[in-house]
């Protein structure tokens, strides 16, 4: 018998455990889910959007509009943030981070500073917005690379 040939690459099955953590999030906007691997394709961290701990997240607005302290932007952790902030690692320099949404100007920051070489995302829907223009001009002066994800399997299901 010869061994399957339908599996998942390893970047299916990075961002599957980017969108699988996704689905902690309590957003009810947006779920984006990180995770970081390391050069030896073991994973080092993982995060998904939501609030810091100990803030109560039925206290804390999740509006996306109004008055700027009563929208969940001033308080949401990022999914990357979050799985930098989780690492089990102190050393993330040559990581890879696997993330739903392409990272905004200021998880870009972070990603520099950690080290992480490459971004892999799913979406890039707000590629025209200023943040993110900012996100890519910052890695391409400081060699991060990033690429959309190229999938060989459309959709992983998981069942219990």
């Amino acid at each position: 018998m010869a061994k399957r040939e339908d599996y998942i690459s390893w970047d299916e099955y990075f961002m599957g455990v980017a969108v699988l953590s996704s689905m902690r999030s309590k957003d009810p906007h947006t779920q984006v889910g990180a995770c970081i691997v390391n050069s030896e394709k073991k994973i080092v961290g993982v995060g998904y959007n939501g609030f810091p701990i100990g803030c109560n997240d039925d206290e804390v607005p999740w509006e996306r509009e109004g008055e700027w302290l009563d929208t969940k932007y001033p308080y949401v952790c990022h999914a990357e943030l979050n799985a930098i902030l989780n690492s089990i690692s102190s050393n993330l320099k040559g990581c890879t981070l696997y993330v739903g949404l392409f990272p905004c100007n200021e998880c870009a920051k972070a990603i520099i500073q950690a080290g992480i070489k490459e971004v892999v995302y799913l979406s890039d829907k707000y590629a025209e917005a200023d943040n993110t223009k900012a996100s890519k001009w910052m890695f391409d002066q400081t060699g991060v690379s990033y690429r959309k994800l190229a999938f060989t399997h459309p959709s992983i299901t998981i069942g219990f």
